[in-house]
């Protein structure tokens, strides 16, 4: 039966490794670029910066990021569709779709839309559980089309 050589640096290998959990916090640059007293702009932490992350994510159009062409929600593609193209269940998805790839520091729990035509208005509340502290928070994106 063949032995196996372990090195000296492989230690106690008999006994289990602990194995400790970081909490990482997210941070964030306030994009209302409001300024302290010193002359810095303001941070947002945690919840704050995933669920502005979140928002920008939704309004971002198709190619509007450079080298990133399929980067966003494109929503605003919803908005100058014609009224029979429109479709709830395609604007989940494409949600969905940009939060799986783009944001993998929430889990989706629910999408509820509201179009309204005759105004040419898009309401869309997502609610979403953070990966690292299971905290469930809920974010709301409105997009009106100017005439």
């Amino acid at each position: 039966m063949p032995t196996r050589a372990f090195s000296i640096e492989d230690g106690n290998i008999g006994t289990a490794n602990l194995l400790s959990s970081r909490a990482e916090t997210y941070k964030d640059i306030d994009l209302t670029f409001a300024k302290k007293a010193s002359g810095d702009v303001f941070k947002k932490e945690h919840a704050a910066a995933v669920k502005q992350a979140v928002k920008n994510l939704l309004l971002t159009n198709f190619s509007e990021k450079p080298f990133q062409p399929r980067f966003g929600g494109n929503l605003n593609s919803f908005l100058f569709a014609l009224n029979t193209d429109v479709d709830d269940d395609d604007l989940r998805e494409q949600i969905i779709q940009a939060i799986e790839i783009f944001e993998p520091r929430i889990q989706v729990l629910n999408i509820d839309t509201n179009l309204r035509d005759d105004s040419h208005e898009i309401k869309v509340t997502v609610t979403f559980k953070m990966i690292n502290t299971s905290e469930t928070i809920s974010t709301q994106v409105n997009l009106t089309r100017l005439r």
